[in-house]
Parts: C-alpha cells; sequence; structure tokens
C-alpha cells in the first residue's frame, strides 16, 4: 500500500468520491450505494447512502467463504486466569450465527438494543458480532462499571437484552457482576426482557429466575442464522463516553463509513497486511477496543489478540514482550500509561530482553498524549517506531497519524504526525478565525468529517449539534487544542479546559509535563492549575517516580521547579510539586486532571465512573487539605 502521503490526502479532501470509492471496493456490499456522501438532516453528512451489507458477513464469514476458515481470527490470553485460547475465523462464524440465533429466539429484532457488560473475552467478542449479524444495536459497557452509571445507560438505550459475564477479574481480586446488576436493574427505569450469563467458575451468577439464563446453555441449543443486510446508515453501535455523569451521551457509530474507514486504516495506518496478528491492548468497552480489538483486524482477516490483564502485576512487566514474541505480532497498539507503568517498575527494561520480537513493524500510542521521553525510553528499548497518533470516542478511528503504511514519514516526537484522509485539520483562535504555524488554538475538523465519524448522539440529535458544531461553524469541535507545525504536524496538547491560566498568560499544561517527564527519576506526572487569588490560576505538578527511587520529595521539587522555569520561563510561576504513590486515571488509562484541580480548589468533585481506584484519590485530599 506504499505510496505519497500528500497526494493520497489531497485527493481524499478534493476527490472524495474517488478515494472513498475506492476503499469501499475492499467490503462486501448487499446493495451498491447510490450516493457517496448524503445531503440530508442529520447532524452531519452520512456516507454510502443507499448502499447494504452486513458488518459481522465482511468481519468473519467472507473470510471463510473465501477459504481462510482455519486461520486464526481471535487469540485469547487470560493471565489473571490462566487460560490461552484460539478461535478460528470458521468457528466464530459458528459461534455468531448461534448466538446470533439465540438472541431471535429470545424475541431480539433488528434494530433492538442489547447491552454486553463484559470483560475482554472471547464471549464478549462473539456477543458484538452476534448483534451485527442479526441487526440488533450493540452497547458495551466495560465490566464492572458502577451501579448508577450502568442504570443510566440502560434507560438510555432501553436493550431488550443484556449478556453479561458473571464476574470480572481485576488482577488479584474476583469483581461479582451480578449484584451490580441487580442494583441497576432497581435503579433503572427500563427493564431488559432477559439477561444471559456468561458463567465463570471464579463467582457463577444465580440463574434461578425466570428471565436469567445460561449463556453457554443457551447457545448450544440454539439455531444458527444468517447475516442481515444492513443499510450503510444505520447504526451498528451505541458507546457512552467514558466518565459521562448524569445524561449520558451515546455516541452512535454508523455501519458502512465505519467500515470503510477501519478498511483503510489497518494497512495504511498500521501497516498490518491480511494474515498477519494485530494486538490492541485496550479493552472491549472502550472505542479502541470496539475498532482495533473487533472489527478492524477481524475485517483485515489479521488475527486479534484478546488480552485479559494487565501491563504489570500479570505476571509482571514483561506480559507485552511475552505475548508479543509467542503470536508474532505485527502491531501493537497500547495506551501511553501503560508504557509509564512498565517504565516505572522495570526502567531499564530488562523484562523485554530475550524476546524475539522480529515480527513486530511499529508501536501505536493512544489515549492520552505521549510525552517525548516515553517515546524515546520505547524506541531506544526496543527498536521500533513508536507512533504517537489522536482520536476520540466520536471519531472511530485515528484524526491523525504517521501512515506508516503509506510513506515511513519522520517520527516528530510530542506530535501525533499528520491529518488522516478526509480529516481537514485546522487550528482556530476564539473567533474561529485559522490561526497560523506554531500558533496554539483549538483543533477542529472542517465539514463534512470523513466516513467512520460518529453522525450523531442516540436519540439527540440537537444535543450533538450543541457538543461538537455549534462552537465553530461549519467545523466540528474536538475539544482538544495545540497547534500545527510549518510541515503540517499536528501537536495535540490537551483538552482545551487544560489550558492554566497563569495572570493572563494561557500556558499549556502539556509543555509543562513534558519537562517534569524528561527528568530521569520521574515515571509519570501532571500538572493542573489551581485557583489563585492574584494570578488567576497557578500550576502545580504530581510525580511519580521510577521504582527504586529514593529522591527526596524537597530535593525533586527544587530540581523540577528549576527545570520548568529554565525551559518555560519564570511566567509559568511553577513553584509546587507533590511527590505521590499513584496517579488517579480511568480505566483506559486517562489521568482525572479536572478532579485533582477540583480537590485542589477545596471542591468535592463527582468522581467518575470510570476511575480505576478511586481510593488513590484519599492521598491527593490529605496533601491538598488547607493547612
Amino acid at each position: 500500500m506504499a505510496g505519497d502521503y500528500r497526494s493520497l490526502y489531497r485527493q481524499s479532501l478534493e476527490q472524495p468520491e474517488l478515494f472513498w470509492g475506492q476503499v469501499a471496493k475492499k467490503l462486501s456490499w448487499d446493495e451498491p450505494y447510490s450516493q457517496l456522501v448524503g445531503d440530508g438532516a442529520e447532524p452531519i453528512p452520512r456516507w454510502f447512502v443507499g448502499g447494504k451489507l452486513n458488518a459481522c458477513y465482511n468481519c468473519v464469514d467472507r473470510h471463510v467463504e473465501a477459504g481462510h476458515g482455519d486461520d486464526a481470527a481471535l487469540l485469547y490470553e487470560s493471565p489473571v486466569t490462566g487460560i490461552s485460547r484460539s478461535v478460528s475465523f470458521a468457528e466464530l462464524q459458528g459461534m455468531t450465527a448461534r448466538a446470533g440465533g439465540a438472541m431471535r429466539a429470545l424475541g431480539v429484532e433488528t434494530g433492538d438494543r442489547v447491552l454486553i457488560y463484559m470483560p475482554n473475552s472471547v464471549e464478549a467478542v462473539v456477543a458484538m458480532l452476534a448483534c451485527a449479524r442479526i441487526g440488533a444495536i450493540h452497547s458495551v459497557v466495560f465490566g464492572g462499571f458502577a451501579p448508577r452509571e450502568l442504570a443510566t445507560r440502560i434507560d438510555d438505550a432501553t436493550p431488550k437484552l443484556v449478556i453479561a459475564a458473571s464476574c470480572g477479574i481485576e488482577g488479584a481480586k474476583t469483581l461479582e457482576y451480578q449484584p451490580m446488576l441487580d442494583e441497576a436493574y432497581a435503579l433503572a427505569s427500563h427493564r431488559p426482557d432477559h439477561t444471559l450469563f456468561w458463567q465463570r467458575e471464579q463467582a457463577p451468577a444465580d440463574l434461578s429466575g425466570s428471565d436469567v439464563s445460561d449463556w453457554a446453555d443457551v447457545l448450544a441449543n440454539a439455531e444458527p442464522v444468517d447475516c442481515v443486510p444492513m443499510a450503510a446508515t444505520d447504526p451498528l453501535y451505541i458507546l457512552y463516553t467514558s466518565g459521562t455523569t448524569g445524561q449520558p451521551k451515546g455516541i452512535v457509530r454508523d455501519t458502512g463509513g465505519y467500515l470503510a474507514a477501519l478498511a483503510w486504516s489497518m494497512e495504511g495506518i498500521y501497516d498490518c497486511p491480511p494474515g498477519a496478528t494485530y494486538w490492541a491492548a485496550s479493552d472491549v468497552g472502550w472505542v479502541v477496543g470496539h475498532s482495533y480489538i473487533v472489527y478492524a483486524p477481524l475485517l483485515n482477516r489479521n488475527a486479534t489478540v484478546i488480552f485479559e490483564g494487565k501491563p504489570i502485576g500479570t505476571p509482571d512487566a514483561g506480559i507485552f514482550w511475552q505475548l508479543m514474541a509467542k503470536h508474532k505480532v505485527r502491531s501493537f497498539f497500547t495506551a501511553p500509561t501503560a508504557i509509564r507503568a512498565i517504565k516505572q517498575v522495570d526502567p531499564d527494561g530488562s523484562l523485554a530482553g530475550g524476546h524475539d520480537l522480529s515480527e513486530l513493524k511499529a508501536i501505536f500510542l493512544a489515549g492520552e498524549r505521549t510525552d517525548p521521553d516515553t517515546l524515546v525510553w520505547l524506541e531506544n528499548l526496543l527498536g521500533k517506531p513508536v507512533v504517537d497518533h489522536w482520536w476520540q470516542t466520536e471519531t472511530g478511528w485515528a484524526i491523525c497519524a504517521s501512515p506508516v503504511g503509506i510513506e515511513k514519514m519522520a517520527i516528530k516526537a510530542g506530535s501525533t504526525s499528520v491529518p488522516m484522509p478526509g480529516w481537514d485539520i485546522r487550528c482556530l483562535d476564539s473567533d474561529g478565525e485559522e490561526l497560523g504555524a506554531d500558533e496554539n488554538g483549538a483543533i477542529a475538523a472542517k465539514l463534512p468529517l470523513p466516513p467512520g465519524a460518529a453522525p450523531t448522539l442516540w436519540n439527540a440529535d440537537e444535543r450533538y449539534r450543541e457538543a461538537y458544531l455549534q462552537r465553530y461553524e461549519g467545523y466540528y469541535q474536538s475539544g482538544d487544542a495545540g497547534y500545527i507545525d510549518e510541515d503540517g504536524h499536528v501537536f495535540v496538547m490537551g483538552r482545551t479546559d487544560d489550558v492554566i491560566n497563569v495572570a493572563g498568560h494561557r500556558l499549556s499544561s502539556a509543555a509543562m509535563e513534558e519537562v517534569l517527564a524528561a527528568h530521569p527519576d520521574v515515571a509519570e506526572c501532571c500538572v493542573v492549575g489551581i485557583a489563585d487569588a492574584l494570578k488567576g490560576q497557578l500550576p502545580v505538578g504530581f510525580v511519580v517516580l521510577k521504582s527504586g527511587v529514593a529522591t527526596d520529595e524537597a530535593e525533586i521539587g527544587a530540581q523540577l521547579i528549576a527545570d520548568v522555569r529554565a525551559s518555560i520561563g519564570p511566567v509559568a510561576a511553577f513553584r509546587q510539586v507533590y511527590v505521590m504513590e499513584k496517579l488517579p486515571k480511568t480505566r483506559s488509562g486517562k489521568i482525572l486532571r479536572k478532579t485533582i484541580r477540583q480537590l485542589a480548589d477545596g471542591e468535592e468533585p463527582q468522581i467518575p465512573a470510570t476511575i480505576e481506584d478511586a481510593t488513590v484519590l484519599d492521598g491527593y485530599r490529605e496533601r491538598l487539605a488547607p493547612a
């Protein structure tokens, strides 16, 4: 797929019919589309209007029909249970056909919603694909999500069926899902007709209720069903954004545009040809899991690794390298926070030694900004290109990346590289005027958005317009801030509300974090702006030190303050650093800067349901309490 990025990108903007028309030929259509880009009244234009296809057929059945049924489709690795399992495309076809039949027998029809509440597992992937097979709309909720937030999603999506695991396993802890589901049902106004439990021996569910059944038993007795042709503009799934409180924000993903974008990305961005092994170390409950554990790899006939574990502690910080070598992974995708966790406990990278990673071509990072120090550490450790790329739950695939499969571009540490096909990225000031090179502003995408981007929110077109389209006319407001350099490389420096205003000077928290992360003793860090009566806000740093480092807090604080002053200048007014045991994060790896800021300002924050460990905040309350 090698070629010239600039000409290809230009064609995607100037001749979208030609560019996306060629991409669409990679898919199997039941009926051809009549209009590439629609002109209806939806919030944003829809793609491949009039066309019909099925996501499960494109991901599974067509590969079996083409003679690849014996090829590995799913490679399940669960170090928390000691289970390794491989599922072929032919086996996956049979499993999804029976699961689809089981749903039909329980009254699920095309267009009905099915809520999936499961950890990373073969069963979760089968449930998702089975929904797609019969035209049901799945809504995956991260396993172990709190009952109140689970209830809001049940009320918003109104699922006819819930498919759940009996438990999840978080390190050494077993988390029972049935009590949380029962509480969610009690809180919700809507009650699903039936619940299927995938029974796990660590904590089986009680199946005595009339509306509760065993997943394995139901599938074993189900009649297989064929794939149902769906309109390209029909919803494939609803995915609620992480950290949502109150009324949830259900991102809708349509079918045709999404599959087209993913089909291009697997080779264009990730340089992963059919038959190779791909691994996204994420969770099926997040957008990365939807796109790059499930749909994109299978669509491209790649074996996809499903990992139930952590980057450290299951059993150690070498598990990533061990599994990459075992499965001859070609392209690997994870969050920067996972690499920083590994770097903290194994700063010399000794656990990567002895593993044959010759098949690995590149590592891709997303979810949080990758600080240059972490990127360089990983590149030096493995001798492989490390690509920081930028995308969102709303976009479904990368907005910016280095298109490794098209052109081997120079990587600029701190940059998410260049816009991907169809993404017309601009940097705007507060009045919506386009800024020049290297000028900080709001990063926005000129409409129309390319295929794959969410066309609306579930039952909330107007909320979509207000959240994404209203601020800058003719643009999608990303909510991220940064700049574009003279070479067209995009630097995403943080959310627009992470800009710290110090006496009228707008300073990037990411720029200060970059300085802190470069210190040899620092494993992770974040900078937040706290309220100050004189200057409006003052930046405060929070750092986690590498394992074994015994530096005094006052000593390292003085060093870091001096480093920031030397790099950014006294205008930053950076005078306070706290050494902490951990940073508070969501389970997808995002640092909860807003929560820290609220604690520092004396507020009692509403703790996001996706927080990895709420007890971490106790240390912050204690350290930030007024003297």
